[in-house]
């Protein structure tokens, strides 16, 4: 056994839903003893860092039910059975805000709330966009904004901006501009 690893002793599913599922695990802790832990099961997501041949970000702005609020944020979506995260990403790409794109760079990945839920973005780039469609899911209701990098930190400093994948992005674009 790991040092720090907790082993799992039985695992009950608690809920299945269309985005996640939520189990209860009983753990046996690295000192023996036993704790339980609610894990949220998440299929994974992709979130893509698009920019105009005018040089701006292009954002959504839509309501988040847990927040109780709009916020804005890069264009995201969740991960489909198997789906590969590129092809996902070009998809939400054109779904949520009409671009097309033909070339996405991978940034990152990285687990957004490791204390208790196992969903792992995937952080796409792309600056070579051309216009499609919006295709919105029928319960989606978003609008598509598009911000210079100095107008996203200003939405990250008034708090429209407040999610990790889209601060992620904007730090990106900060630290790759500083380098030119």
């Amino acid at each position: 056994m790991k040092k720090l690893e907790e082993k799992t002793i039985d695992s009950k599913v608690i809920y299945n839903g269309r985005i996640i599922d939520l189990h209860l695990e009983e753990v046996e802790l690295p000192d023996g003893r036993t704790s339980q832990r609610e894990v949220v099961k998440h299929p994974g997501a992709v979130a893509i860092l698009a920019i105009t041949s005018e040089n701006k970000i292009v954002l959504v702005r839509q309501y988040r039910k847990p927040l109780n609020r709009e916020i804005i944020e890069i264009p995201a979506g969740k991960l489909e059975k198997g789906e590969d995260p590129e092809v996902c990403a070009l998809r939400e790409l054109e779904e949520e805000t009409g671009y097309r794109s033909k070339e996405l760079t991978y940034l990152q990945s990285f687990y957004t709330s490791p204390g208790f839920a196992d969903e792992l973005i995937h952080i796409f780039f792309t600056d070579q966009l051309e216009q499609g469609e919006v295709q919105l899911d029928q319960d989606e209701f978003v609008e598509r904004m598009e911000v210079t990098l100095e107008e996203a930190i200003r939405l990250v400093n008034t708090q429209d901006i407040y999610d990790a994948k889209t601060a992620f992005a904007i730090q990106y674009l900060q630290l790759k501009e500083a380098k030119s």
